[in-house]
């Protein structure tokens, strides 16, 4: 019974966190507390679509998260970016949950330059939602799009909007997925410092504030951390960069719920 309230809370709290419907992806992201907009990487597929009109070879990546440490709140993510003669490809899924109740996203992106230093990106998603035998399930298909531009050498910004069209999941007291925008940037103050802030908006909870870091505390071997507010949340994580593949592992922390634990692998190609 209490393992039940647990989950039912956690569950109450994470549609609050993820806004329904938008799940973020990415341990670097997630440990600078998912203030991750205005940054671009192979997790930009999650992120910011538009982002991903920036990388110049194929990228994989393979992520894991575990909310609360409880077997029944596992998410796992996946992306890849292919580069094409002209804009970048990115196709990629998530699933989150566990037999009872869990959600999922799969979808195919496409991101470009539209000019110089300036870049969008658009994205469908074949999104569901599947309950107990009792319940069922429902599908649906959303849009999200996004733009990244690099304002100077050193400061980015980002914009992105989930679910443009407000799609109906159910009839049943017109329940819809929720819209999310995001605004953010991120500066790099040296070679060593890196830091990003955004504003996350949810039609339905309020404004959410989230800011991250991170530090290269030697070649290649990285620090990171981050807070969030409405819920406050905070973040930290590490990771390695051994060429062509990065490594990353962090942890959340949610002061009525505890920790959640999270890793992701990551792969890139050779540049041509």
């Amino acid at each position: 019974m209490k393992k039940l309230l647990v989950i039912s809370l956690a569950l109450f709290v994470i549609s609050g966190v993820h806004a329904q419907g938008w799940l973020p992806s990415g341990a670097r992201s997630m440990s600078m507390s998912n203030a991750s907009v205005g940054l671009h990487d192979v997790w930009s597929y999650h992120n910011n679509p538009g982002a991903l009109g920036k990388i110049e070879q194929m990228n994989a990546g393979l992520a894991y998260e575990n909310r609360f440490l409880l077997r029944e709140l596992q998410s796992q993510g996946l992306t890849f970016a292919i580069p094409l003669k002209v804009g970048v490809l990115s196709v990629g899924g998530f699933s989150y949950g566990y037999s009872q109740f869990r959600s999922t996203k799969a979808g195919l992106g496409y991101s470009m330059p539209l000019a110089e230093k300036f870049y969008a990106g658009v994205q469908l998603n074949y999104q569901g939602i599947q309950l107990s035998q009792n319940y069922g399930n429902a599908n649906t298909v959303t849009a999200e799009a996004g733009v990244y531009a690099e304002v100077t050498e050193n400061w980015s910004m980002g914009f992105s909007v989930f679910n443009l069209s407000r799609t109906r999941l159910s009839e049943f007291q017109d329940d819809r997925l929720t819209t999310v925008m995001r605004l953010g940037t991120a500066y790099t103050f040296s070679r060593k410092l890196l830091v990003s802030a955004e504003f996350e908006k949810s039609i339905e909870y309020d404004l959410r504030f989230k800011s991250g870091l991170e530090y290269q505390i030697m070649d290649d071997f990285y620090f990171r951390g981050g807070v969030a507010t409405a819920p406050v949340e905070f973040s930290f994580g590490t990771g390695y960069d051994f060429g062509m593949i990065q490594l990353d592992f962090g942890t959340a922390y949610d002061m009525i719920l505890g920790w959640s634990p999270h890793f992701s692998l990551t792969y890139q190609g050779k540049q041509k």
